[in-house]
């Protein structure tokens, strides 16, 4: 248990911002913008994948706020605290293992991820539409989504050089992969020369995974991907925190 001192810290900063309007404004304000203006607005009108477009929507902003919010916390957490607090170095001059700080930072970031998504969920639930997307399926999907976007987090915040080099990373990686990666419109529709791109993106599995039923093969392709991603980026995570030596 030596991962829950920095995991409590982190939750000890999360618990101070938690009842903060512009921190819950800021989380929460672009899914809800999105289900309101697209899930209501087309809901009923427009049939996707033999169902309506709410139905559709809603587990692509759950995906999507779970990666943005477990993502975004962590790699800006550990960049401010790496060249300008200098709380990190606190971290690796204690008594704490590379692999305990890498687990209490992911754990963190997956706590805040699923935080967003629960309000996404709530929402779901609200307009009649919740039962029919929560799965078991779907909760699998949601928990690796939080481990692969978190342990991404550690690694960004790890290797910027500085606070606005993290946007970069959200602009051109986080922000295009919410668009076009199943959130809200079929791969299917997509050209085939840039399908593949799409297929590669962790965030295109998840919206996969999170949509399905039950277990088939492509499935188990997407949950293979998503798996297999979330042990590289874990492991380069923790090579990274094991030779910090600023």
């Amino acid at each position: 248990m030596k991962w829950y001192p920095v995991f409590l810290r982190e939750m000890l900063l999360f618990k101070r911002k938690l009842f903060r309007l512009g921190y819950l404004f800021s989380s929460l304000f672009v899914p809800f913008l999105y289900l309101f203006a697209f899930g209501l607005g087309l809901g009923k009108s427009v049939r996707v994948s033999g169902g309506t477009y709410l139905e559709y929507l809603l587990p692509g902003l759950v995906a999507m706020t779970s990666m943005v919010n477990s993502y975004n916390w962590i790699a800006t957490s550990i960049n401010l605290g790496r060249l300008y607090f200098k709380t990190f170095q606190v971290l690796i001059q204690a008594p704490v293992s590379p692999s305990s700080i890498m687990l209490g930072e992911i754990l963190s970031g997956m706590v805040r991820g699923l935080f967003a998504s629960s309000m996404i969920i709530i929402a779901g639930f609200i307009v009649g539409k919740g039962s029919a997307m929560v799965s078991y399926l779907f909760l699998i999907a949601l928990l690796l989504n939080c481990f692969l976007f978190a342990s991404l987090g550690v690694v960004v915040g790890m290797i910027t050089k500085s606070h606005e080099e993290t946007s970069v990373y959200s602009n051109f990686f986080i922000l295009p992969m919410a668009f076009f990666s199943g959130t809200f419109f079929p791969i299917e529709r997509i050209p085939m020369f840039l399908k593949w791109i799409i297929l590669i993106l962790p965030l295109t599995h998840t919206n996969i995974l999170m949509r399905k039923e039950r277990i088939d093969f492509q499935c188990l392709v997407s949950m293979a991907t998503i798996i297999g991603y979330s042990i590289i980026l874990f492991f380069y995570g923790l090579h990274l925190i094991k030779r910090y030596s600023e």
